[in-house]
């Protein structure tokens, strides 16, 4: 099952808690599958210069992120003994308190979808060209830095 291709890796706009509850559901008739391991990452409200962050604008270099994600999806099935993974970036305005990267791994035991989980985080932040531009309260904005 591990050679699929990652068909829609962005979403304009937030990520909408129906869709992901909607990802969860499609998995109940996966019978073979023991657990999931699901990593949300949400936009923080945080304080840069006395103005709070409201917002962040993502961008990315898209053919190549793409190309890395799949890179990543490879490299993850052959790692580890994955029944299934999903992966989500916004692009565009997401707001402060709503959701920007969905990461969804399904193993027959936790420990491969919860290792993986993290991993493959680790290396979106690291590797996939995608930048947030953090809108500031007063609309000024800066360029988030990935840590």
């Amino acid at each position: 099952m591990g050679e699929k291709k990652i068909k829609n890796v962005f979403v304009e706009g937030a990520i909408k808690p129906v869709f992901i509850g909607e990802s969860i559901l499609k998995h109940n008739s996966k019978k073979n599958i023991g657990a999931h391991s699901i990593f949300l990452g949400q936009v923080r409200n945080d304080k840069i210069k006395e103005q709070e962050v409201i917002a962040i604008e993502y961008t990315a270099y898209k053919d190549m992120a793409v190309e890395i994600f799949q890179e990543i999806r490879e490299d993850f099935f052959k790692k580890y003994p994955l029944v299934c993974m999903h992966i989500y970036h916004s692009l565009g305005r997401v707001n402060a308190g709503e959701i920007s990267l969905f990461v969804f791994v399904s193993a027959v035991h936790r420990k491969a979808a919860i290792n993986a989980c993290e991993e493959i985080v680790e290396r979106i932040k690291k590797e996939v060209p995608i930048w947030g531009k953090e809108i500031l309260g007063n609309e000024n904005f800066q360029w988030k830095e990935n840590s």
